[in-house]
């Protein structure tokens, strides 16, 4: 039970926390419609993902 307590604490968690409402809040603002708004909270998910890729593409040139 504490190495799962322990992996909950981290000050990781808290910055993806932080960064995943700031995406979130940003995405929301320019959503007009309620499937934009779907699509903005699934890009505040996988924001970090896809910020690694372009920048590894972008590394790769």
């Amino acid at each position: 039970m504490k190495d799962k307590l322990k992996k909950m604490n981290n000050p990781q968690s808290a910055i993806y926390g932080m960064a995943f409402i700031g995406a979130l809040i940003y995405y929301l603002q320019h959503a007009h419609t309620f499937g934009e708004g779907l699509l903005g909270f699934a890009k505040a998910l996988v924001w970090p993902a896809i910020l690694i890729y372009k920048l590894l593409e972008f590394l790769n040139k």
